[in-house]
C-alpha cells in the first residue's frame, strides 16, 4: 500500500475537477499538493489524459525533484512546482493551466490591471506578468528557470496577497494554502482575465480601481479585519 494514499487520492480528484472546470483540455496543465512534514508533493504525471487518470498514476516527488513513489514520469512542470514550494513556504498547492483568457494576457506579456471589486476581492493589486525568459534560460534548465522568473517577480510582492501569476508567452500559475485553494484561484483567474479583456474592449482608457475601494474589498475578505462570510 502507498505511504501517500490520501494525498494521491486528493490530488487525483482535484486534477479531475480541474479538467471538469474546462480550464484544461487534452493533457494540458497540472495540479499538485504538498505534504510539508514529509517534504514531498504529489503531481499529475506527464502526458497522461485526464479521462484515464487514477490515484495510482499520481507521482510523489521530493523538493529536489526526485521521484519518491510512482512508475510514471511526473509533470514536465514539476521542477517549477518544487521551486515555488521552496520559495513560498506557506503555500500548499499549485495549479498550472493554459486557460484561454489568462493565457492570452500572458502571451501579450501584460499584467492584468485591477479594474474593479471582483478582482480586488481576491487579489491585492494587478496580477503580475513575468519577464521573458532569455535564450540561455530556455536552453538551460527550462522548468527551473520558469520558477525563477516567477519568484523574481515576487521579490517585492506578497505571494499571499497575490496568489497567481502570468508567465510571459506561456500561461498562468496559481497557488494557495491548499491544493483546493489553488484550484479555486485558477478558476477565479480565468474569470478575472475575461472581465479585464472585456473592460479594455469597452474602454481602452480604463484605469485601475481607486485604492480606497481596492483596500476595502480586499481587506473585508482577508486579514485580521475581515468580516465577509461566516465565522
Amino acid at each position: 500500500m502507498s505511504l501517500y494514499k490520501e494525498l494521491k487520492e486528493k490530488v487525483c480528484l482535484l486534477n479531475l475537477k480541474l479538467y471538469e472546470s474546462g480550464l484544461v483540455i487534452q493533457t494540458f496543465g497540472n495540479l499538485s499538493g504538498i505534504d510539508r512534514a514529509k517534504g514531498i508533493f504529489a503531481i499529475k504525471p506527464s502526458g497522461i489524459s485526464y479521462e484515464s487518470l487514477t490515484p495510482d498514476d499520481i507521482v510523489i516527488v521530493d523538493l529536489e525533484n526526485r521521484i519518491v513513489e510512482g512508475e510514471l514520469n511526473p509533470s514536465s512542470d514539476s521542477k517549477t512546482h518544487s521551486l515555488l514550494y521552496k520559495s513560498f513556504p506557506k503555500i500548499g498547492g499549485i495549479v498550472h493551466t493554459h486557460s484561454p483568457y489568462a493565457t492570452a494576457w500572458a502571451q501579450a506579456k501584460n499584467p492584468i490591471p485591477c479594474f474593479g471589486t471582483t478582482h480586488a476581492d481576491h487579489n491585492y493589486g494587478e496580477i503580475p506578468c513575468t519577464d521573458e525568459l532569455t535564450n540561455e534560460q530556455i536552453n538551460g534548465d527550462y522548468e527551473t528557470e520558469t520558477g525563477k522568473v516567477i519568484t523574481r517577480k515576487f521579490e517585492n510582492l506578497s505571494s499571499q496577497e497575490i496568489e497567481m501569476v502570468l508567465v510571459a508567452n506561456h500561461g498562468p500559475f496559481t497557488w494557495g494554502k491548499s491544493p483546493e485553494a489553488a484550484l479555486k484561484n485558477s478558476i477565479l483567474l480565468e474569470e478575472i482575465s475575461k472581465m479585464a479583456l472585456f473592460t479594455k474592449q469597452i474602454n481602452p482608457e480604463a484605469k485601475n480601481i481607486n485604492k480606497s475601494l481596492m483596500d476595502k474589498h480586499y481587506k473585508r475578505k482577508h486579514g485580521e479585519s475581515a468580516y465577509y462570510g461566516q465565522k
